[in-house]
């Protein structure tokens, strides 16, 4: 998810879009509108509802995990943020963070405030609990932070938020772990894999396993190649699966969304449950309101 998807998906599921159309509809001065300005947020609170819902139900169908015990797959996670990470600083407060979104908005002539600058940090940054580490790739996340800060100077106006070191972060998400004794391994693929790497350079694979010198690698000698490959592979995987192996934590790939916060799960649980009400009871308020200027609309 860019920048900007991340902060209207966020405006979008607390109302803030409902502004928008109201303040389009005030500029245009043409009462008539109203009935289908209130239908269109209707439907956006409608699609709002539905998007809390989901996350709502996310939050509280999926069952925390320990690091180190965790499933590969989706997963919710928590921990505390790495200070011994390198840290990164935010581009308009130079604060020390792990993670940071910022927009700067520019006013016009006539009031309309306009983007004019917009960003996010995309390095990975690492979560510990009492049971391991996990790396956190922030890419393509939704992020919901309590250090959000808004401040104006001039005709600029500047939002920036971040993730602190050393605080909780709560992670829901696709966990993935490369090596460790719970790895994956197809020893007659990777076995496959090497023998093609040696068949890309034939000056070495000659000088191997040519053996009688004819400048070519018969039958007899590709079996040599092979079981020199295999013992290699088997050798690598070994390693593999001694290691403490690093666990990873990524935007699913089938869309499920993807949650970090600073919020605790019942907090955000609170959160969408709040919004998600607000949005069905203002959708019904709106189609009310619609449906009365439509029956004192003149036919």
């Amino acid at each position: 998810m860019s920048l900007n998807s991340a902060f209207s998906m966020r405006s979008w599921l607390n109302g803030g879009a409902h502004f928008m159309i109201f303040g389009v509809t005030a500029a245009v001065e043409r009462p008539e509108l109203w009935r289908y300005a209130l239908l269109a947020m209707a439907a956006v609170s409608l699609a709002a509802w539905a998007g809390n819902y989901r996350r709502l139900r996310r939050i509280a169908d999926t069952p925390p995990s320990k690091i180190a015990s965790a499933a590969q797959g989706y997963v919710e996670i928590g921990g505390r943020c790495n200070a011994d990470a390198a840290p990164l600083s935010a581009p308009l407060s130079d604060t020390t963070c792990l993670w940071y979104q910022y927009e700067i908005h520019e006013q016009s002539g006539n009031d309309e405030w306009t983007l004019r600058d917009a960003g996010t940090s995309d390095a990975p940054f690492v979560i510990t609990d009492a049971t391991g580490h996990c790396e956190i790739n922030p890419v393509g996340a939704e992020v919901m932070t309590n250090h959000e800060k808004v401040w104006s100077v001039g005709k600029e106006r500047y939002t920036e938020r971040l993730l602190l070191p050393q605080e909780r972060v709560y992670a829901l998400g696709e966990f993935v772990t490369v090596g460790g004794a719970d790895s994956t391994l197809d020893a007659h693929a990777d076995t496959a894999k090497k023998l093609a790497e040696w068949k890309q350079d034939q000056a070495t694979l000659l000088k191997r396993y040519d053996l009688n010198n004819d400048g070519k690698v018969d039958l007899q000698e590709w079996e040599l190649a092979r079981h020199q490959a295999r013992r290699e592979v088997d050798a690598a995987h070994r390693l593999i699966l001694a290691s403490e192996g690093t666990h990873t934590l990524r935007k699913p790939h089938d869309g499920r969304l993807y949650l970090l916060s600073n919020y605790l799960p019942d907090r955000l649980h609170k959160k969408y449950t709040r919004w998600a009400w607000a949005h069905a009871i203002f959708c019904v308020g709106a189609c009310a309101a619609a449906a009365v200027l439509f029956s004192r609309a003149p036919l």
